[in-house]
């Protein structure tokens, strides 16, 4: 019998991984494919493609088809090691018959490896390919105000479909997706089976949420911050004032000689969860132009009485 490549035919490197080897499966299955595939060794190289994926997806296949080494050649003559059996023994694989469209018999040389034990003589060995489409990627824009009370969007979506005749065609579906309460951007919301279609079933459909910017919030993950502009005199006295959250405005207590760049923290008014986000609100003194005589003087009387220097860190005078 003829020894096979099973790395050549999945076209991948022997030390691929599990999800690479997944990958390269799922894109030739749709090239070859006997019902959708226009190649005229379609129905062959679709089952040499589920045979050597029925062997390199399985840790315990792969382990003992690598121990024959690295050395053999495609179409080269082959005969198991005279031990074989005795160090493997694989099993299980049922003894049906062709019941569908999509069963192929294992090839003798595989029935060599891995056919041998584990079942009766004269039985036929036969599996089924199935692997499902692709996994599709998609994003929803949401405001922060959708973000925080939840919101239901309509996603359009084009994704590869088996045509009536058998060709690949691009489909355009409309999705309506429920967002909950408090999603964060970044968040991947599974919609199972709304990818494309493949023998085993549609793939998923994930939705990446990105979150729009708003006109002063600034959310991190569910924290929101907010640049809170106050007088020198809220900041020197101290004072309550009103504050925007994402729920509505509250009662913000700002403490006597606050500082710029202060912060303080609103807890629970985050975007909602379990637990809730914050809102972190940094405070901006904004000192009012002097655009009047009054304004004026008292900035000189204020000059004359504050005898402290805000630069004396820096090792300069005033």
């Amino acid at each position: 019998m003829e020894y096979k490549d099973y790395y050549k035919i999945m076209g991948v490197e022997r030390n691929a991984t599990q999800e690479e080897i997944k990958r390269a499966y799922r894109r030739l299955a749709r090239k070859y494919h006997p019902d959708v595939s226009k190649e005229p060794d379609a129905e062959e190289r679709f089952k040499e493609l589920g045979e050597a994926y029925e062997v390199l997806s399985d840790p315990e296949k792969r382990a003992a088809y690598d121990s024959l080494g690295p050395h053999w050649r495609a179409g080269q003559q082959f005969r198991p090691p005279p031990d074989w059996e005795e160090h493997f023994h694989f099993g299980g694989f049922g003894d049906g018959t062709r019941t569908s469209a999509g069963a192929r018999d294992f090839s003798d040389f595989f029935e060599a490896l891995f056919g041998r034990a584990g079942f009766g003589t004269g039985r036929s060995r036969s599996f089924t390919f199935s692997t499902r489409g692709d996994d599709y990627q998609t994003t929803i824009t949401l405001s922060l105000d959708e973000a925080y009370r939840g919101v239901t969007k309509t996603l359009t979506v084009s994704v590869p479909e088996v045509g009536p005749s058998g060709e690949i065609v691009e489909q355009t579906r409309t999705i309506n997706v429920r967002i909950p309460p408090g999603v964060t951007d970044g968040r991947r919301i599974r919609l199972p089976r709304q990818g494309a279609a493949g023998p085993g079933g549609r793939g998923d459909l994930y939705a990446i949420v990105r979150l729009a910017p708003h006109p002063f919030f600034r959310p991190s993950g569910k924290d929101i911050h907010l640049d809170l502009p106050i007088t020198p005199w809220e900041a020197a006295l101290g004072a309550t004032v009103t504050v925007p959250t994402l729920g509505g405005p509250v009662e913000l207590k700002i403490p006597k000689n606050s500082q710029a760049g202060q912060k303080l923290r609103l807890r629970g008014r985050g975007l909602p969860g379990s637990p809730p986000g914050d809102q972190l609100v940094t405070l901006q003194i904004v000192a009012p132009p002097a655009d009047t005589p009054e304004i004026e003087e008292l900035y000189r009387r204020l000059s004359q009485l504050v005898t402290s220097n805000p630069r004396a860190h820096l090792g300069v005078g005033r």
